[in-house]
Order: C-alpha cells, then sequence, then structure tokens
C-alpha cells in the first residue's frame, strides 16, 4: 500500500507561526511590565528602606531607651520607680582570651557559672561590638575591686542601667502589676524602633494597661562604622523622651488597711468614688511581690507561687467570680419596684420557705421560723430570702436579668486594667447554649437571692452599688486620675466617663431602697448593726453569705463538720456618708462564715479611715479606738515606707 503524501500549506503554516508569536509576544510583554513594577517598587515604594540598608555599610543608629515612667497614688505617694543598676559588661571585639579572662574574673568576683553560660550565649547571638551583660547588681564594694584591676581585663566595663523597682513590695501589687524581659511573643507586637533598646515590658496590671504612656519614645545616636562595623565617629544624635507619670486614684494608706484586714483571709476589696468613679482601693489577698518578676523569677519561686493552692498570682478583684448572695437585694428591689412587680408597702407573708405553685421542693429562708408578714423595707435591713425569692419569680428570668444587667452585672465594667472578667448574668437562653438544657422556674427562685448560676467579681459588686449611692448616675470604673509628661509642667486630671443614667418610674424608689440599706446596720434588728454601732457618720450597707456548699432538702448546715473550703462566703457592700456619699465599697472574705460576722466589720473599719480625719479620731469613743487602730504586726515595715515616701514632694522628686 503506498504512503499518503502530505500537502504542505502556506497559509496554515503562516497562521501557526503567527500565533506562536503572538503568545510569545505577550510572555515578553508580561515580563517586562513585571520587571517594570519591580522597579517602580524598589525605586519609588522602597527606596527610603534601601537607602538605609545602603547607609548601614557605613553608619548605625545605636538606639538609646527612655527612662521609664513613674506611678503614684493620688496623693505623691510613690508606687513604682526606677533605681540605678550596676552591671558588669563586656564586647566580644576587646576581649582577649575570653575563656581566661572569665576564669581570673570569678576568682576575683562572685559570678554563678550561669551567668557565664548565659554570657556567653548572648555573644553568639548579638554583635561583637554590642555589650553584652555578665553580672548585675554590683555592689560598692565589687565596683571598688573591679575598677583597681581593670587594666587585667580589656573589653569589660561597668555600666549603670536603669531597673524598675517597687517600693511598697506586696502593697497594690495585683494593681500596679509588674514588668519583666521582652520575649518573642512580645517582639512580635511591638514597634522595633521604639523598643530596640528596651529590655522590659509592661507585663499585667497598671504597667501593661499603660505600657505606652510609660514607656516613652526611644533616641538614638548614629555612629559612622568603619569595614568591620565597629562604631567610630558620633554623626547624629537624638534624646530620647521619658514616659509619662502616672498619678493613681489609689489612696495607698486606705489600700493598706484593706490588705492588713485581709491578711488572714483570701479576698478582695474594691473602693469607688460613686461622684466620680475613682478607685479608691483595689487589694486582693493573698498577694505577692512584683519585684520578683522584673529580671525574671527564679524557678523555685515561680513555683511556689504558681502551685500555692491560695492563688496568689489571681486578682480576685477583678477576676474572682463569686455568687453574690444577698448583697444584690437592693438592686434586685430596685427592679422590681420599676418593674411593678412590688410596692414599697405590699406586705408579703414568709413562713420559712417558699414553695412554686404546684411544687413540693421548698426553697429555704436563712430564719427557719420565717419573717412574717414583711414589705420591703424590712425584707432589706432583715435580709428576708422568701421576699426575694417572690420578687424574681414574679418577674421572670428574662425581665430579671435584664434589669440586673442594667446595675453592670454579666459584663465588664470597662475599668482601665487588662483581664477583668464579666462574670455571669444567667438567662433562659444562656443556659440553653452552654448546657443545652431548659430553664426551670427553680432557677429563676435562685438568682433572686445571688445564688445558682449568678455570679458577680468584687469590682462589679462595689460597681453597682456606687450606681444606687449615685440614685442611677454611672460613671465608669478607672485608676488613673492624672498624667505629668515632665516635672516642669502640671499634672493634667483625667476627665472621668459618664455612663447612660439608670432611670426609674419613680424618684422615691432610691429613697426606699436606701433607706433598708441604712436599717442594716443602723436599724435595730438590721443584719449589721454591730458593724454600724458608734459610727460618728451614717452609712447604708448589705450583708451577703454566699453558700459554697449545697445542702440536700431538710438537711442543716454544720460547718464545723465541712471543710474550710466548703463554708460561705462572707460579703459585704456599702456606701458612706449616707445623705452625700463619697465612697462605696465591696468587701468579701473567702469561706469566712456570714457576712455580717466578718465581711461588715472589715467594712466598717475601711469606711472609719477613709472618712473619718485624725481629728475626728482623737474624738472617738475609747470603745470603738480597737476598731479603727492599724495592726502594724505584718505591716509595720510598709507603714514606715508609706511615711517616708509621703514626705517627698512629688513635684521636686528626681527621676533617676
Amino acid at each position: 500500500m503506498k504512503k499518503r503524501v502530505t500537502v504542505k500549506s502556506e497559509r496554515e503554516e503562516y497562521r501557526l507561526f503567527r500565533s506562536r508569536a503572538y503568545v510569545a509576544a505577550g510572555f515578553i510583554f508580561v515580563a517586562l511590565a513585571l520587571v517594570f513594577v519591580r522597579l517602580i517598587y524598589l525605586q519609588i515604594n522602597s527606596y527610603e528602606h534601601y537607602t538605609e540598608l545602603s547607609k548601614e555599610n557605613y553608619q548605625k543608629r545605636v538606639p538609646i531607651p527612655p527612662v521609664r515612667g513613674l506611678i503614684y497614688d493620688r496623693n505623691g505617694v510613690l508606687l513604682a520607680g526606677n533605681h540605678i543598676e550596676y552591671v558588669l559588661e563586656a564586647r566580644e571585639d576587646g576581649i582577649i582570651n575570653r575563656d581566661n579572662a572569665l576564669k581570673r574574673l570569678m576568682q576575683l568576683l562572685p559570678i554563678n557559672p550561669q551567668d557565664v553560660y548565659k554570657f556567653k550565649q548572648k555573644q553568639r547571638v548579638n554583635s561583637r561590638f554590642q555589650p553584652v551583660v555578665l553580672r548585675k547588681n554590683l555592689t560598692e564594694n565589687e565596683i571598688a575591686i573591679f575598677s583597681a584591676n581593670r587594666f587585667r581585663f580589656p573589653g569589660f566595663k561597668v555600666s549603670v542601667r536603669m531597673q524598675r523597682n517597687y517600693p511598697l513590695g506586696s502593697l497594690a501589687g495585683h494593681l500596679l502589676g509588674y514588668v519583666g524581659r521582652i520575649d518573642k511573643k512580645d517582639l512580635e507586637k511591638l514597634d522595633k524602633y521604639e523598643y530596640s533598646g528596651s529590655t522590659h515590658i509592661g507585663k499585667s496590671g497598671i504597667e501593661k494597661f499603660y505600657e505606652t504612656r510609660l514607656h516613652g519614645k526611644a533616641g538614638y545616636e548614629l555612629r559612622e562604622v568603619d569595614a568591620h562595623g565597629k562604631p567610630q565617629i558620633k554623626l547624629e544624635d537624638k534624646a530620647p523622651i521619658a514616659g509619662e507619670d502616672l498619678f493613681l486614684s489609689i489612696d495607698i494608706e486606705l489600700q493598706l488597711k484593706a490588705e492588713e484586714l485581709l491578711k488572714d483571709y483570701n479576698g478582695a476589696v474594691v473602693a469607688i468614688d460613686p461622684r466620680n468613679g475613682e478607685v479608691l482601693a483595689m487589694a486582693s489577698m493573698p498577694a505577692y511581690d512584683p519585684n520578683l518578676f522584673v529580671n525574671g523569677i527564679s524557678y523555685r519561686d515561680y513555683n511556689s507561687l504558681r502551685n500555692n493552692p491560695d492563688r496568689p498570682l489571681y486578682n480576685r478583684a477583678l477576676q474572682g467570680a463569686y455568687p453574690p448572695g444577698s448583697t444584690i437585694k437592693p438592686m434586685a428591689a430596685l427592679s422590681g419596684l420599676n418593674a411593678g412587680v412590688v410596692t414599697p408597702t405590699r406586705s408579703l407573708f414568709a413562713k420559712g420557705f417558699f414553695q412554686i405553685p404546684g411544687n413540693k421542693h421548698r426553697f429555704r429562708c436563712w430564719k427557719k421560723s420565717g419573717h412574717g408578714h414583711i414589705s420591703l423595707n424590712r425584707a432589706i435591713y432583715q435580709s428576708c430570702d422568701v421576699y426575694f425569692y417572690d420578687l424574681a419569680f414574679r418577674m421572670g428570668i428574662k425581665r430579671y436579668s435584664a434589669a440586673m444587667k442594667k446595675f453592670g452585672f454579666g459584663q465588664k465594667t470597662g475599668i482601665d486594667l487588662p483581664h477583668e472578667r464579666s462574670a455571669l448574668m444567667p438567662s433562659a437562653e444562656w443556659k440553653r447554649k452552654r448546657y443545652d438544657k431548659f430553664w426551670y422556674p427553680g432557677d429563676t427562685v435562685n438568682t433572686g437571692i445571688g445564688q445558682g448560676y449568678f455570679t458577680a467579681t468584687p469590682l462589679q459588686l462595689a460597681f453597682a452599688t456606687s450606681i444606687i449611692a449615685n440614685h442611677g448616675r454611672k460613671v465608669r470604673p478607672h485608676v488613673l486620675r492624672a498624667t505629668r509628661v515632665s516635672r516642669n509642667l502640671p499634672e493634667k486630671l483625667v476627665t472621668p466617663e459618664r455612663l447612660p443614667s439608670l432611670g426609674v418610674t419613680k424618684l422615691s424608689y432610691w429613697d426606699d431602697v436606701i433607706r433598708g440599706m441604712v436599717n442594716v446596720v443602723h436599724g435595730a434588728h438590721g443584719t449589721a448593726r454591730r458593724a454600724g454601732a458608734g459610727a460618728k457618720y451614717r452609712f447604708a450597707g448589705k450583708t451577703g453569705t454566699a453558700q459554697v456548699y449545697s445542702i440536700a432538702q431538710n438537711k442543716s448546715y454544720n460547718a464545723s463538720k465541712l471543710k474550710k473550703k466548703l463554708h460561705d462566703h462572707a460579703l459585704f457592700v456599702a456606701f458612706a456618708p449616707a445623705n452625700n456619699p463619697r465612697i462605696a465599697l465591696a468587701v468579701i472574705a473567702e469561706n469566712a462564715g456570714g457576712g455580717s460576722k466578718v465581711a461588715a466589720p472589715i467594712a466598717r473599719q475601711l469606711l472609719d479611715t477613709y472618712l473619718l480625719s485624725t481629728d475626728n479620731k482623737k474624738n472617738v469613743k475609747k470603745e470603738d479606738k480597737a476598731d479603727l487602730k492599724v495592726n502594724q504586726n505584718d505591716y509595720s515595715p510598709l507603714l514606715d515606707n508609706v511615711n517616708k515616701l509621703k514626705k517627698i514632694n512629688k513635684n521636686t522628686t528626681i527621676r533617676p
């Protein structure tokens, strides 16, 4: 069979050639366009970046870290400062026979092998012209010894650095927080230029929240370098800008008193000025010393804090979510009045327990015999559970939850501190999402007395109490009171943030509830009448006992047979003076029993400390002096420091 002969077509060949030419031209065009775009990016967009890289071949910018701002209390007492630290450091390019030099130095000065190991590790990472610290916190004697022998150790020198210091130790430690060494996670978030010369950053508390203000602006020295990168001539310099000084709203004497009164308990105290939202004291016990963290806490110290069952690192004032117990009854009463569920004169017969219609379960009152016929005023000052069981049941959880959220429960206050917890104001929707279960009427009844799923932080309780003291006017709680950018300039006060007011249908409702709270401490049958005895001012309060251990039906509570951690929490909220409030506070002592026995007396002493001047204290009756006297057994060193620091004029204190 003959082969088929294919006849060439010039038209087809031309068409094929033309299509290939178009593809090649398109490819060349795209390639040239990419080159052109890249040139534009390099020559215009990245001009400054590559110019800097070019300059670094013969110029080097040496960062100068700023001095960190100081922190004071409202009266000018120094809470966080800087002190001079002398360190022994060296540059690798200047050392002759490093190992031999280190061996001779260890014979001359007390230097740990671990310090030597860290020194060598840092030298491997850092530039050979960058100084690396070998020993910190040199004493005067050690400086003198090294200075006399310095000629024997070329490349080594003593330098001065600034170190953060908390002169009052653990006092207000949770509030202030602490600074720590910058780690990898910090570097991912920080401005590399501003922190290029810094070694520390705020890790918690005020130090963290106001890091930007406290840190300041970095400076630099621009130096010409030789072919090996060694600095030569200084070409330019820019001085760093020190961080701002912060003046907190904290009254350190009130803070000291709060921590002293709580020293035997795990618990918290929060005190607020209801007029402007300034936090006057925020104590969480047990506490810790923030100085431990400044230069890196030891493994042993950190384990002792982390493994401590009392959790000293836990800020109970902000993060502790507790059943608020009866302390929320004044807020519940206002919610019921505003909803029209109760009236100031409506009476209820309380027979010692409450039953939901059609249900045999008994929700017991703390008074087994019952309160008999009781109205709102007496229900508050005698803390009748049955009255508030009934109030919550008739409101229903939807209205009750919405009304209590207006007092700040179940949401963050927005205070200027990190790690605040929202706690929980429960609802039917929440339970369905959280547990995939229905909300039962019994859940509403328990919520009505601050139990069940309901939790609140001490800060939320103090804030809610300040709302009642203010007749519904809200001011966001805050710790920063004023700032100062220079000692030559006056302090600039922070403007309080006003929040939408909590309105009621009748203004007299505020007085009705406050009257019941005043009778709690000043009434003949008030639950905290002993705490109000002999007071030189009238104040309003409410006791609370939060149940930790659930009791079965028809069973009695015997605290002596339970472990300490299962005992009830003691709570108390108050504001004073009743007719012109200047302070509102919340106290919680974990597993301390009844609020009237422990928390209320603590609150009374705090109110006395803040409201009574030195002249007034001289006129206090002899039997009351024991309540007002500060126990200085454990805190005398701190008191001495406070008294010394208060003598320093805040306008003339020199920043190191």
